[in-house]
């Protein structure tokens, strides 16, 4: 199985309700405990304020769900200000690897910035 859901918001932090509630339904449908579920949430949310401090004014969030059997592939994108990806030295960047397991960041074209996290089921509070 692989399917993928790909939302597009306005980025503005009001919207972030609606990517926490998209991640536990469908963490939900792979069946993902709830302590997982609630990782991801927070780490989604963790991911977007990242992104969010740096994207341009008027812009999309976009966000693309991959599931896979046990796996849950979240790529959080915004179109930024200077094109640079977030420090991996913060502690934001810790609490997210520490909630989503594996975590990376790269730049695209436009200065898009992408945070991608990935999930598997069975790694509750694991890296």
């Amino acid at each position: 199985m692989r399917d993928v859901v790909t939302v597009k918001l306005p980025a503005a932090s009001a919207y972030l309700s609606v990517l926490r509630t998209a991640t536990a339904g469908l963490a939900a449908r792979l069946d993902f405990t709830l302590d997982e579920i609630e990782d991801l949430r927070i780490a989604v949310d963790e991911a977007c304020a990242m992104l969010l401090s740096q994207a341009v004014p008027g812009t999309d969030l976009s966000c693309e769900f991959e599931l896979t059997g046990e796996a849950m592939r979240i790529s959080v994108s915004v179109i930024t200000v200077d094109g640079e990806v977030p420090n991996r030295d913060t502690f934001a960047w810790t609490v997210l690897s520490s909630l989503a397991g594996e975590v990376d960041a790269q730049i695209g074209s436009d200065d898009r910035v992408t945070v991608t996290l990935q999930k598997r089921r069975g790694t509750a509070g694991a890296p």
